[in-house]
């Protein structure tokens, strides 16, 4: 929260729920000054004197005025214990009390928003979901195997901490200090260099904790992220993918070099078995959201879990994906936003997953070559193909301005779309030609 007004207006922001309670502590306070007023024959208020002269002829001084002032005591006594419970109960360590009491107060009556993926795409929607919701859960994916998680993964046999750390300090508070300690990345040092220390914090914390997800509801309330972050499974998911020429390429990491055209995904062990957090998530969500974020690395991996799918299936949550700017190289090579699509269905073992796709339709006009000496080119808007999927196409500009002709999501953008579309389609049940889906300019 942030506000230009000064701090002791601050405590008067709507939604706060303080306000009755200082209200109770000041009427307890009147009462308290007009008893003791009343003790010493003071007449501050003329008529309202009079009026407690004539309740005064019938009993004594001493009687009215104990009486206003065993009343004061008791109404003053009841709001201050107000305001103390709701501060004390919005304070979590680290964490600024206004800000505490906005989210608290405010924020957790936004929606309830689960988001799907893995990589900067999904930490990228995160930092700008966090500001309309503290109803947020992340669902990130655990077949990592390369770089610092995968050898914290083969070295300590937890799960690859990566995209979970990158998640929660997207949650926290960017400008905090531990935020940054949180994503700092070991630059040298025999056996620390490549490693992050929120890789090894998390690491470390596994290990007293005992599990990962107690790992990650610790290292939340280090950082008083808004929502939180979840596994979707604590299996020890291992990827695979078919390739269309026959070959299958073992390993989250190499998939993408093996310069191939991937026909299926596969993971092991078989049955992978969803976090229960994450069922009851998706089953008390709004919105539900996929993507943007590395295909079949990021998206996919999630959907291989049968019980995830499935509940994402019975959700009557408002579901959309959000599609990828750029093809990635060996992944997504020479793909349209129906092939990104078709993926997603054809690797979800249950229908009814999603009703929306939010496609860019603004990019650079002098995009920068090194996409195209990555091979990294537009995706095709192909969008009637989408349609006929029975889907819904939301088009709108998902980038920032950038005059170095770099395709970057916009979070702000993403997210005021986003919520825009939510608040529309509940008031009205839409279909192709929709107004709001197809023409309406955020």
């Amino acid at each position: 929260m942030r506000s230009d007004k000064p701090d002791f207006l601050a405590w008067f922001l709507p939604g706060l729920e303080i306000k009755r309670w200082l209200f109770l502590m000041f009427s307890g306070t009147v009462f308290l000054i007009v008893g003791i007023a009343i003790l010493l024959d003071l007449h501050p208020i003329h008529q309202f004197m009079e009026f407690i002269k004539i309740v005064a002829v019938k009993l004594p001084t001493g009687y009215t005025g104990g009486f206003a002032i065993l009343v004061g005591v008791l109404i003053y006594i009841l709001g201050w214990k107000r305001v103390n419970n709701t501060i004390i109960n919005a304070i979590d360590p680290g964490a600024h009390l206004l800000e505490n009491l906005y989210l608290k107060r405010k924020l957790n009556r936004g929606p309830k928003i689960i988001t799907i993926g893995g990589g900067t795409g999904l930490n990228t929607i995160l930092k700008g979901l966090k500001h309309i919701t503290g109803n947020l859960t992340a669902v990130v994916t655990v077949g990592d195997d390369g770089g610092s998680s995968g050898r914290l993964r083969e070295e300590m046999g937890v799960l690859p901490p990566g995209d979970i750390r990158n998640c929660i300090a997207a949650l926290a508070n960017e400008e905090n200090l531990v935020t940054e300690l949180f994503q700092y990345r070991f630059k040298n040092g025999h056996g620390l260099e490549g490693h992050s220390f929120g890789n090894l914090f998390l690491t470390a914390l596994c290990a007293i904790t005992g599990d990962m997800v107690s790992a990650v509801k610790e290292s939340s309330k280090v950082l008083a992220i808004r929502g939180r972050v979840l596994p979707s499974t604590l299996d020890d998911m291992k990827l695979f993918a078919e390739l269309e020429d026959g070959r299958i390429v073992y390993g989250e990491s190499n998939i993408p070099d093996a310069c191939g055209k991937i026909k299926r995904l596969g993971a092991t062990p078989d049955n992978l078995k969803a976090l229960d957090d994450v069922i009851y998530a998706i089953e008390e969500a709004d919105i539900i959201i996929m993507g943007p974020g590395s295909l079949y690395t990021s998206v996919i991996p999630n959907l291989l879990i049968s019980e995830i799918t499935e509940a994402i299936s019975r959700s009557t949550a408002k579901k959309i994906y959000i599609c990828n700017i750029m093809t990635q190289p060996g992944e997504t090579d020479g793909y349209s936003v129906y092939d990104h699509v078709k993926a997603i269905l054809d690797h979800s073992k249950h229908g009814n997953i999603l009703d929306t796709v939010l496609v860019n339709d603004n990019l650079p006009e002098n995009l920068a070559n090194k996409y195209k000496e990555a091979n990294s080119f537009p995706v095709k808007n192909d969008l009637e193909k989408v349609k006929e999927l029975g889907l819904k196409v939301l088009i709108r500009r998902l980038t920032d301005e950038n005059s170095e002709g770099f395709v970057r999501h916009s979070a702000k953008r993403i997210t005021t779309i986003i919520y825009s579309w939510y608040k529309g389609s509940n008031k009205h049940s839409c279909d192709e030609t929709c107004e709001f889906c197809e023409d309406h300019d955020d």
